[in-house]
């Protein structure tokens, strides 16, 4: 409760008591407060040299007409007809009825979770996930599931029994299937499919959150969910530009069935009335100059070498003390602590790391119930791989000094 000059404490709404904050976004204001030099393997955002800078800076000098009004909720027409040109040239059916364009990958993971969930409904989460995803959901008040993943992703054979536990069907599955944040792994064909039958079983609705699928670099292509079963009301896709192109952008896009269309849009006047105009008109002449496919390749090239980086340093420098992921793309490696050093609680080792100049994402953070104290996240997209090199070497010091130390759990 907040106390007031009269002393009287303010009456807060019951959901403030789940309103539980980002730990990966409060480490940009950290790591921004850091004097030192930092090996940053924590945040998920391509560095400096991996965004098209100058293009952009071009493109804002186009003609202003319009730019900085406020614009259609919806999106921008020029933007939605670029997306929908580019999804379809790349395989994916895509109505401009169906697209919403939304301020970044986040407010499309709010107003799908809006839309759907209730206090006290229950939503199936994966076990790791994306810290941000839990949050929107708790805002909402749900009570959230978590069941647990594999090396072909959420572990779909197990979720009847769990959710026979809880003695309510979910409202909700929230599933990253594409080079899971933070596992890197892929959801597999078969138990995507088998995940749409529960979905019908349950009457549940799939938030199917994809920001890297684009990005894939190695492996087959693993059919969508909406390829899979078009035109399925109960599919709410959540993409974004942020990884691709820039995340200060704040350019993101639902795709989602007309009637929840309406009711999006409803939801997102809500919030912020329109996304940035001139961001969008940014984003729709890049889209319209045909350079994306150009330049996701060259994401493909740099990203494929980093985690190659990333995985032989693992292997030559930590050798059996950890065990890894090994994703087809995506940002991320989870790395499990083993042998003496699985008392570690990363938690407790991340200050120790930062001194040493490295940072990551302690485990903890991408479970609700605080489980996974001997893993953490490492991300292989911002930094050279030189610098991951010199990062895990870091980050060996450190769960060296931690052990000596007796920072155990």
């Amino acid at each position: 409760m907040l106390t007031a000059a009269s002393g009287q404490r303010a009456r807060l709404a019951d959901r403030t008591t789940q309103l539980n904050g980002s730990v990966i976004d409060s480490s940009t204001s950290l790591l921004a407060s850091q004097r030192h030099d930092i090996v940053r393997f924590a945040m998920g955002a391509p560095n400096a040299e991996l965004i098209p800078e100058a293009d952009f800076a071009r493109l804002f000098q186009a003609p202003a007409a319009g730019r900085f009004d406020y614009g259609a909720t919806e999106g921008e027409p020029e933007l939605l007809a670029q997306l929908a040109a580019y999804l379809e040239r790349h395989g994916e059916h895509a109505d401009p009825d169906r697209l919403l364009i939304t301020t970044g990958g986040m407010q499309g993971l709010d107003i799908a979770f809006k839309l759907v969930v209730d206090p006290g409904d229950l939503v199936v989460v994966e076990s790791p996930t994306y810290t941000n995803g839990i949050g929107t959901a708790l805002s909402y008040q749900a009570r959230v599931l978590e069941a647990p993943i594999d090396a072909d992703g959420l572990v779909v054979e197990a979720l009847p029994e769990l959710v026979a536990r809880t003695g309510q069907v979910p409202k909700a599955i929230y599933t990253i299937p594409n080079f899971q944040n933070p596992s890197g792994t892929t959801l597999s064909e078969a138990r995507r499919r088998r995940l749409l039958e529960l979905a019908d079983e349950w009457n549940a609705v799939i938030i199917d959150d994809d920001p890297y699928g684009a990005l894939r670099f190695d492996g087959e292509h693993v059919p969508g969910f909406a390829e899979l079963r078009p035109d399925d009301a109960r599919i709410i896709r959540v993409r974004t530009f942020s990884k691709v192109l820039a995340p200060g952008l704040r350019i993101g896009w639902m795709q989602l069935a007309p009637e929840l269309r309406r009711l999006a849009i409803n939801a997102k006047q809500a919030m912020d009335t329109c996304t940035s105009v001139p961001m969008q008109h940014v984003v729709a002449d890049y889209l319209a100059e045909g350079d994306l496919d150009a330049h996701v390749e060259r994401l493909r090239r740099v990203y494929r070498e980093r985690k190659e980086a990333l995985v032989r340093a693992v292997r030559e420098l930590l050798g059996d003390r950890v065990t890894t992921t090994d994703p087809q793309d995506g940002f991320f490696l989870w790395l499990t602590l083993l042998g003496e050093d699985a008392v570690i609680d990363t938690e407790e080792l991340f200050p120790t790391a930062l001194r040493h100049g490295v940072a990551f994402i302690p485990g903890p953070a991408f479970s609700n119930s605080g489980a996974f104290r001997d893993a953490l996240r490492v991300s292989f997209a911002t930094s050279t791989p030189e610098r991951i090199v010199e990062g895990v070497r870091r980050l060996r010091t450190a769960l060296d000094e931690q052990r000596a130390r007796g920072g155990v759990r």
